[in-house]
């Protein structure tokens, strides 16, 4: 079946083209450009760009790949204007061309996008999804089943990055500018936290880190717009920051996976761009027995081919909405 993905979640307008877990054709246009003398993305500014943009992407897509068989659109969650330019366009070709649509969980299109590797994993195994606003860990038993064990009780992975690179004055989007910072610095330079790397449970939480790289920065008790202490160094801090993100995530990853006996590990989400986290994720799943899968970067960031792959596995499975089909900002 080839499946028609549709995402406009947040800040990427995108369309793919998926058959049988090959990508086809795709589009992504970013908003990069729009957002960031924002410090982050303005859902009336990122509605307004994906209305402009989507035939176009569309257009591009079916011009070099041809008609699809079925729908796949994100109508949850994310941010409800975006979500609801996706949508319905969405509803609005499969209806033209009488085509059957259904509705995909994004963060479960992050597992999915894992489907389109070359091997894809087998499940049962352990995915962890890291992106800008979601933390969580899944165990996927079966091909279909998504059971989540845990997820962020604060910040997210992706969050903190951002938040942490406008205190030390680094441009949006904060992972990929923390990152090159990060290349100059020494990660064991700064002592920072590790907020529940160590706890039995698959909760995550990093809004500790973030107050600890404030303070370090500014001072004990200091406020964001405070002068910054002299003799910090913005690449060491990087470093140091990164290390501790990508430290607790493959630690309660890896964890998880040996805990419930599972041999393959998925990595996925805006967060598993980063190149360290992909590192230590590979190096702690080798040390466990452990193998795992990580998408290219284009694969991790949001995209429509995950959307079409996880909407590919529900009809499949014979699931298929209708018309009526709406947005979710808040789903879970």
């Amino acid at each position: 079946m080839r499946v028609l993905g549709i995402d406009t979640s947040c800040d990427e307008t995108s369309v793919a083209l998926v058959e049988r877990g090959k990508i086809l054709a795709a589009r992504v246009l970013g908003q990069e450009a729009l957002h960031g003398p924002f410090g982050g993305v303005v859902p009336e500014i990122a509605a307004r760009a994906h209305a402009e943009r989507f035939l176009p992407a569309l257009a591009g897509v079916l011009l070099k790949a041809g008609p699809p068989d079925a729908v796949a659109v994100t109508n949850r969650p994310g941010l409800v204007g975006p979500l609801l330019v996706g949508l319905s366009a969405a509803k609005a070709f499969a209806f033209a061309k009488g085509l059957p649509i259904v509705g995909v969980h994004h963060l479960e299109a992050h597992v999915a996008a894992a489907y389109l590797l070359d091997p894809p994993p087998e499940p049962p195994f352990i995915a962890l999804i890291a992106s800008g606003g979601h933390t969580l860990l899944y165990d996927v038993p079966e091909r279909g089943r998504y059971r989540r064990l845990g997820q962020t009780v604060d910040d997210a992975a992706g969050e903190c990055f951002d938040k942490i690179a406008a205190l030390l004055g680094l441009p949006y989007p904060g992972g990929p500018s923390i990152e090159k910072a990060a290349r100059d610095g020494d990660p064991r330079s700064v002592p920072l936290p590790r907020p529940l790397r160590d706890d039995p449970l698959d909760d995550f939480s990093f809004s500790g880190l973030k107050t600890a790289v404030l303070y370090r920065l500014k001072g004990q008790d200091a406020r964001r717009g405070d002068p910054t202490k002299a003799g910090v160094g913005v690449s060491d801090l990087a470093a140091s920051a990164q290390e501790a993100i990508a430290d607790i995530l493959s630690a309660k990853a890896v964890r998880a996976a040996g805990r419930l006996g599972r041999k393959r590990l998925v990595l996925g989400g805006g967060v598993a761009a980063n190149t360290r986290l992909r590192e230590l994720v590979a190096e702690r799943g080798r040390a466990a027995g452990i193998t795992v899968f990580i998408p290219p970067k284009a694969l991790c960031t949001d995209n429509a081919a995950m959307v079409a792959a996880r909407g590919a596995e529900l009809l499949d499975l014979g699931v298929r909405d209708g018309f009526d089909l709406d947005a979710d900002p808040y789903s879970e």
